[in-house]
């Protein structure tokens, strides 16, 4: 497993499916397209699940504060159906990558090992970057807690 991109290092490029905001249906869009832009990658576990749910939420719900700031896309394991169901049922207006096969998560070092009820499995870990307009890691949040992640976020794009 890869470890965290450190700020000041470059960010792992990226070609994803993206559904939602102001991207076209079937359409994909890199790292590189986003180039000059300061851009905003949230990992998260899943769609519709309580804890993403309410991130996603909180960031809809403060979307002029942010969305003056940055591009900000959300990245999941899930498919693009599952992605556009999701932004549909809580009017998301930020765009979401799929990152089925997740190469994007293991190349930002969010796929790990996780443990639930005794369980363990691998997952995603629920963490955020800030990617500044040359391509270079500027934050990263990791482990954020759901109802926490909009005000870090802003802090950390204001910073």
């Amino acid at each position: 497993m890869t470890s965290l991109p450190a700020p000041g290092s470059p960010a792992p490029d990226f070609s994803a499916p993206v559904t939602g905001g102001d991207f076209a249906e079937n359409t994909t869009v890199s790292l590189t397209d986003l180039q000059g832009k300061t851009v905003v990658l949230y990992f998260y576990p899943k769609d519709d699940t309580p804890g993403c749910t309410a991130q996603a939420c909180a960031l809809r719900d403060g979307w002029s504060e942010i969305s003056a700031l940055a591009a900000v896309f959300g990245i999941s394991p899930d498919a693009p159906a599952s992605h556009s169901k999701f932004a549909r049922k809580h009017s998301l207006p930020f765009p979401l990558l799929s990152d089925t096969g997740h190469a994007i998560a293991e190349a930002y070092g969010v796929w790990v090992e996780k443990k639930l009820y005794g369980k363990t499995y691998l997952g995603t870990a629920r963490t955020t970057f800030v990617i500044g307009p040359e391509g270079m890691v500027k934050t990263v949040l990791a482990n954020v807690k759901p109802d926490a992640h909009f005000d870090q976020l802003l802090a950390a794009l204001r910073g």
